[in-house]
This record gives C-alpha cells, structure tokens and sequence, in this order.
C-alpha cells in the first residue's frame, strides 16, 4: 500500500525525474503551455506551482532558490521579468491542465499543461462576460 507517499514517480529514478520536470518548468515558462501526458503534467504541476510563489519576491536569495530547480538561467530571468508580475495578485492556481486526446501509439492519456494568466483567449471571453448587459 501506499498510504502518505504523494510523490508521483513517473518510471523514473529519481535524478531523472528531477531533470525531467526542471527541463519541463522551463520549457512551460519559456512558451507559456506546453503538450505532454497527463502523469507528467500532475507532476509538473506540484513542481512547478512552489517555484512561481518563490519569484514572487524578487530577491537574491529567491533567483538562487528558483535556480536550483530549473537550472536554466534564461528561464529564472524570464520567470521573474515576464510571469512573476503577471501571476503577483494571484494566491495559486497559476497552472491549468486541460484534457486532450490519447496518444495514437500507446493510447496514453494527453494533455496541454498552460499558465492561467497567459491565454489571451480565455482572458477575453472573461472580460466580456463581465459586462453587464442593458436592459431595455
């Protein structure tokens, strides 16, 4: 059984799944939605959610931290000068995992893994259905 073991492993020892998933988080910060299983997409998400509360605070100590996990020098830079100020005002919930079709090859479940702030299409339909609508 396993009872308290939350980590999901993905098949993976656990140096490659620590590569994986930082090879992952920056590739979702560099194109803003990226197209992969839903196992991983669950994993990166419980990954990457942590990383985006840590560049909230745009300090040495926050660079380092968030560089440790991504090891990706233009992905921390674009993280704290592009997302970070968008996603500021936000508490969580700074990813979206939206269910597609199944992979021809081995029917694996896929999805598009994407940050919430980032769709400009959704934005849109949002704002437009806040306006109220006048009454004759």
């Amino acid at each position: 059984m396993r009872h308290g073991k939350k980590i999901i492993k993905l098949s993976r020892k656990s140096q490659h799944r620590h590569a994986t998933l930082s090879n992952m988080a920056a590739s979702l910060i560099q194109h803003k939605r990226i197209n992969t299983t839903l196992a991983k997409a669950k994993a990166l998400k419980k990954y990457f959610e942590p990383i985006i509360t840590r560049a909230k605070s745009d300090t040495t100590h926050a660079r380092r931290m968030v560089f440790r996990k991504l090891q990706n020098k233009d992905a921390v830079i674009a993280l704290f000068r592009d997302v970070a100020p968008k996603v500021g005002e936000r508490a969580g919930g700074y990813t979206r995992i939206l269910k597609t079709e199944f992979r021809t090859g081995d029917n694996a479940s896929m999805c598009l893994i994407e940050l919430v702030d980032f769709n400009e299409n959704m934005l849109k339909a949002a704002t437009e259905q806040k306006a109220p609508a006048k009454k004759k």
